[in-house]
């Protein structure tokens, strides 16, 4: 019996962590309004309450069908997991279509066990590429493009990207970023009275996230970072959820051995864009954070040599700083605490959603 035989199952959204669930909520709605057949695994990548129950409730996705509960782990043996996992999963649904989304763990285990699978693959924020080899996100994004049957961009030179890879131009679609449908649609629910409130925050801050491996992981590299994050404090408080990920190390370097750094457990969605639309300069090395302060209009200074979102840099808050500039950098932008006006990227206009469900009925149909 060859594929064309086979009664195929529902659309299978594979997510894994918070950036996959704020990017899928307005796929899954837009599918659900064509009238889709689907299903949400949750990979239990990131399994903290915090980092990932609360944003199902507070975004509206359906409860889960399946969560595989994997864990944290090494690259290795996360992956190997989650395909071992997902296998079971794709083999017992027989999908008509798996989207995975953006560059974590789970989407390249996801696409992977797909490809083997002969399931077509649709990867939402493809193309995105920072061209440093060192970063596992990198290698994840690269390989899911190329086993990916719908390229999904958000952003035109992404476009750009997959060509010179030579993915077919017929697998490439410009859609826009989902991500900032849901920016967009929960606008008035970020109160940042109430998060100053509620957290006790001071009126004026600087908030910062930070959990890329190459900032946390190492002791000595976590130590200097957290040097000049007191230098940030010095000239402001410094609001700090901590991630999981880096968090013993942060800690043991100090983070919170100054008066001025407020460090708080992980945010919900909401609280946490809140807390970012609230605050006079965002320091991070997240990418999705970049892309949310360039449409909310708040200076982002990102801790990295690069990044795979340079549009947040051409059209928007973003500029890229090392650790010794990142307090001359920082007193440059709460000196002049000026906001950008509105310039979104091309379709960064709240209606990705929609013309990625478009995409994949179409190419479900044929």
């Amino acid at each position: 019996m060859n594929r064309r035989e086979i009664v195929l199952g529902p659309i299978v959204h594979v997510l894994g962590a918070r950036p996959n669930f704020v990017k899928a909520a307005p796929v899954i709605g837009a599918l659900r309004a064509a009238g889709a057949e689907q299903a949400v695994v949750h990979t239990g990548q990131h399994y903290d309450t915090r980092m990932s129950e609360i944003f199902f409730d507070e975004l509206g996705l359906p409860e889960p069908d399946v969560n595989l509960g994997v864990g944290s782990g090494g690259h290795a043996a996360q992956t190997a997991a989650l395909m071992i996992g997902l296998e079971r999963e794709f083999t017992s649904r027989s999908p008509a279509l798996v989207i995975v989304y953006g560059d974590v763990n789970s989407t390249i285990a996801a696409a992977l066990v797909a490809a083997k699978l002969h399931i077509p693959v649709a990867h939402v924020e493809a193309g995105l590429r920072s061209f440093d080899m060192s970063m596992p996100e990198e290698v994840n994004r690269r390989l899911t493009d190329q086993l990916s049957d719908l390229c999904l961009v958000t952003s035109p030179e992404a476009v750009g990207h997959l060509a010179d890879e030579g993915v077919a131009v017929s697998r490439i679609h410009l859609v826009g970023n989902p991500m900032i449908d849901t920016l967009l649609a929960n606008l008035d629910a970020f109160d940042t009275d109430a998060v100053r409130r509620d957290h006790d925050l001071p009126e004026r801050y600087v908030l910062a996230t930070v959990h890329r491996p190459a900032n946390v992981d190492d002791p000595d590299t976590a130590a200097a970072l957290v040097r000049h994050l007191h230098g940030v404090a010095d000239l402001a408080d410094l609001v700090i959820p901590v991630h999981p990920r880096g968090r013993e190390t942060l800690l043991a370097a100090g983070l919170d051995d100054h008066d001025g750094v407020h460090v708080l457990e992980p945010l919900g969605y909401i609280d946490f864009i809140a807390a970012v639309r609230g605050a006079a300069a965002v320091v991070t090395d997240s990418g999705g954070l970049q892309e949310e302060t360039t449409i909310l209009g708040v200076p982002c200074l990102t801790v990295r040599p690069n990044t795979e979102r340079p549009i947040t840099i051409t059209h928007g808050t973003n500029r890229l700083v090392t650790f010794e500039e990142l307090v001359p950098e920082a007193r440059k932008v709460l000196e002049s605490d000026a906001r950008k006006a509105d310039r979104r990227p091309p379709l960064w206009d709240g209606a990705a959603g929609p013309r990625i469900a478009e995409v994949i009925m179409e190419y479900l149909g044929e």
